[in-house]
């Protein structure tokens, strides 16, 4: 069956199968590490409380089923263990329908878990992730060829990630038209990263071409992938280098990773391929299914991406099958962090002994530099820049968060850097305030050694102590 495969990309198809794997490693073990405190059974935002008023047909999950801490740590674990097996080429060992069920495995388990994760799992790289490996699951092993459909649907999600985010920024935020968001961009996005400081000092010359290159590269490349090779190679090869660029810019979890994944989907790489048999046709069939399914299922985030009303990051679907994408519509030109300190003192005042908390990514103290942690996630971080934009982002979970501080919950403290108080001392009181933060100039740099100056904006939360003594076991 010639019409349907494409024996040139078996190296491709090699390529792309474990960098995915890679992905799903890195997006499990931030689940296995995290879930605790975010939406276990004692979370800030509990998935057994979720499932309550949540139907399964509206958020499809093992966890409507059953919901325990173990079990989800087991299905966590499980998840990096398969993915692992994936990223060794374990697929490429077993028959066809077995490698196929060890794709739908890593699949099903990160859908779970996205469905039941609530605000933590928002993002649109959730979605991406989970549209990509579903095609993943009909791509195939070494015993058929690279089915041409799956490989022509892959670009596919390619182009609606580029194109859609190219249009949701020049129909958006006016400074994409004047070319200027980058001179806040660098200073402003959620978590920065170690060369982030210096990318914002780049002359601003120099930032109207990012700008430019990147229109470019989302709104014209794209179409490219569609063409002919080795036209097809070098498009998909400009969006890879883009991507890399930002990968160096700024902690966008694995938003650039699983991106430049789908970048080596288009890339045929020169070897010779191996000689296979034909396509099974049970094997056909659903192929083509799937490619039918999703044709299908494309009208609507087409429809959302042609509108003058496009919005960024939405599912359509409850097993995120085909989804609209974006990021940076609008850009902030001031930064603002919420900070919280606490204290031990019995009557707090504005001269007691108020202690900081330290967080791992998000800008805090201003002498500590920024840690490069892409393409692990640091959930908790990346709510807490949306905190600080509004509380109205902060209102499910931050009165939550607060408490566990008050009882020095062992989960929540494993999310941070530093907390000031020993494990069997919690603070009786617990503040945030909210803080103007901007990058030091290099003068600055060289005198204080801070990368940032922070200026206080007003109270965020007052002083908040538990109702009654926590329970501690």
């Amino acid at each position: 069956m010639e019409w349907f495969t494409a024996p040139d990309y078996w190296l491709t198809r090699l390529v792309f199968q474990r960098a995915l794997a890679a992905v799903y490693l890195v997006a499990f073990l931030t689940a296995a590490l995290q879930f605790r405190a975010l939406i276990g059974a004692r979370g800030m935002l509990p998935v057994p409380r979720y499932t309550q008023y949540v139907p399964f047909k509206r958020a499809p999950s093992l966890f409507q089923l059953h919901y325990s801490d173990r079990f989800f740590a087991v299905c966590a674990w499980s998840g990096c263990a398969v993915s692992a097996a994936l990223l060794a080429g374990v697929d490429a060992m077993v028959p066809l329908w077995a490698a196929m069920l060890l794709w739908v495995l890593p699949w099903l388990l990160y859908l779970s878990i996205v469905n039941v994760g609530q605000t933590w799992y928002s993002f649109g790289w959730e979605s991406l992730l989970l549209e990509v490996g579903f095609l993943a699951i009909f791509l195939g092993n070494d015993e058929v060829a690279p089915p041409i459909v799956v490989l022509f649907l892959l670009r596919w999600i390619l182009f609606r990630v580029e194109f859609g985010a190219g249009l949701i920024k020049v129909r958006g935020d006016a400074c994409w038209r004047k070319l200027t968001c980058l001179d806040y961009h660098h200073e402003t996005q959620p978590m920065p990263g170690p060369l982030s400081w210096f990318f914002h000092h780049l002359p601003r010359p120099l930032h109207r071409m990012e700008v430019a290159a990147n229109h470019f590269t989302q709104l014209v490349v794209p179409v490219l992938l569609f063409t002919p090779q080795p036209i097809a190679t070098a498009a998909a090869a400009l969006m890879i280098v883009t991507q890399l660029w930002l990968v160096l810019s700024g902690n966008f979890s694995w938003l650039n990773w699983i991106t430049i994944v789908l970048g080596l989907s288009a890339i045929q790489f020169p070897a010779d391929p191996p000689s296979v048999p034909d396509a099974p046709l049970w094997y056909v069939v659903v192929v083509l299914a799937v490619a039918a399914l999703i044709a299908f299922l494309s009208y609507r985030p087409v429809a959302n991406m042609i509108s003058r009303a496009q919005v960024m990051n939405r599912s359509f679907d409850p097993l995120h099958l085909v989804n609209t994408y974006g990021a940076f519509g609008s850009v902030s030109r001031i930064r603002y962090e919420v900070v919280i300190e606490g204290t031990a003192d019995a009557v707090p005042c504005e001269d007691s002994d108020w202690r900081e908390y330290e967080f791992r990514g998000k800008p805090g103290d201003p002498r500590h530099w920024p840690r490069q942690f892409a393409p692990y996630h640091l959930r908790l971080d990346w709510l807490m820049w949306f905190a600080a934009l509004s509380p109205a982002y902060a209102g499910a979970w931050f009165g939550a968060l607060v408490e566990r501080l008050l009882e020095n919950d062992r989960a929540t403290l494993k999310l941070l850097r530093r907390s000031p108080f020993p494990p069997d001392e919690p603070p009786r009181f617990i503040r945030a305030r909210l803080f103007r933060y901007r990058y030091t100039t290099w003068r600055e740099l060289r005198e204080t050694g801070a990368c940032w100056d922070r200026t206080y904006v007003r109270e965020y939360l007052p002083p908040t102590r538990l109702a009654e003594p926590a329970q501690r076991s």
